[in-house]
């Protein structure tokens, strides 16, 4: 027998061993076939390694961001009534609808590489008012209104309103009978030479300085302004903004509506106007919100001021500190039209 041959048990643990080694390479050890993986390579030159998505994996298995199995198979715990599974609307919108203990939401983006990134944000939970998409809703300036009694202007029923809402509106049954005993000095024999006509697409000033005309109201002497309003035909009920500029004092106005005839028909006064500080390029002034109603026979509009109003003063806070600014009879007026988007 040749010496280089080798003996039968020899041959059978060669055979065996490699039969081992194919079997562990088949098995999974290589990246290609590991649990449904593929091996590939980028432009680069980068070896990659990819799942494999079967069709015939359950739906189960792919889960969505920000959820958890237990909200999915609706467990017992959903049906309890508590904050954590029902959270308040209001506060959950303020959050941006992101629950405690979520991940914040997030989006996928490729970079100049080609590379996939996530980032997460913090959704914008402002309102559209304070985006500046939107106006905001105009607020009436609360006053003290005194209207006819046989007069058509809306008002609203004292027996089904609130008291207090009354009672900030200056409406109190007590004060019915003080426009009958103010129009008995006012207002058929006013000036109409200096009165300004309404315009409705821009603002448009009154001056009341020594030569405005002067009348004695039942309230107190005072100059005032008179606007001609459009007849209802013509015009629509509107808001107006009024503000009155400070400059060596303030002019503090009153409003009286006045139909066809001249004669009193309401009147608004005791407003809560905001005060603007003054800026680099614009006065100070006071800023009141007022319906007009044109539609229910309100022609004209006296702008005045009362004598208690005159011994008044206007506390502001500015970079200086405290401040005030003495009422008077003089003053600057700027009348607009509220216009709606």
């Amino acid at each position: 027998m040749p010496k280089n041959r080798f003996p039968c048990a020899a041959i059978l643990t060669v055979t065996m061993a490699l039969a081992a080694l194919v079997g562990c390479q088949a098995d999974g050890s290589s990246p290609s076939s590991r649990e449904g993986y593929f091996t590939w390579v980028d432009d680069k030159g980068r070896v990659q390694h990819s799942r494999i998505i079967r069709e015939s994996e359950p739906e189960s298995e792919v889960s969505t961001p920000g959820k958890d199995h237990s909200e999915q198979s609706g467990s017992a715990d959903d049906s309890e009534f508590n904050l954590e599974n029902y959270p308040d609307g209001n506060e959950l919108e303020r959050r941006g609808y992101v629950r405690p203990g979520e991940p914040q939401p997030y989006f996928t983006w490729q970079d100049a590489e080609g590379n996939i990134r996530t980032s997460y944000y913090q959704p914008d939970t402002r309102s559209e008012v304070e985006k500046g998409r939107i106006k905001p809703p105009v607020k009436l300036t609360p006053a003290s209104i005194y209207q006819r009694s046989n007069s058509s202007a809306p008002v609203v029923e004292k027996d089904r309103g609130d008291p207090d809402a009354f009672a900030i509106l200056g409406i109190d049954s007590a004060a019915e009978g003080f426009l009958e005993r103010w129009s008995e000095h006012c207002c058929e024999n006013l000036s109409l030479g200096d009165a300004a006509d309404w315009h409705s697409d821009r603002e448009f000033g009154l001056t009341l300085d020594e030569s405005t005309p002067v009348h004695e109201f039942m309230t107190g002497r005072s100059p005032y302004g008179l606007i001609r309003i459009p007849a209802g035909g013509e015009k629509r009920d509107f808001i107006m903004r009024l503000r009155s500029f400070a400059r060596d004092g303030l002019f503090v106005p009153s409003v009286a509506f006045l139909d066809a005839n001249m004669r009193p028909v309401r009147m608004v006064t005791d407003l809560v106007a905001e005060y603007v500080p003054e800026t680099w390029h614009r006065r100070g002034y006071l800023e009141a919100f007022i319906p007009v109603f044109p539609g229910h026979g309100e022609r004209w509009m006296v702008l005045f001021t009362r004598g208690e109003d005159l011994r008044g003063q206007t506390v502001i806070e500015d970079k200086r500190g405290p401040r005030a600014i003495q009422h008077g009879l003089r003053g600057e007026l700027g009348v607009a039209e509220v216009r709606e988007r």
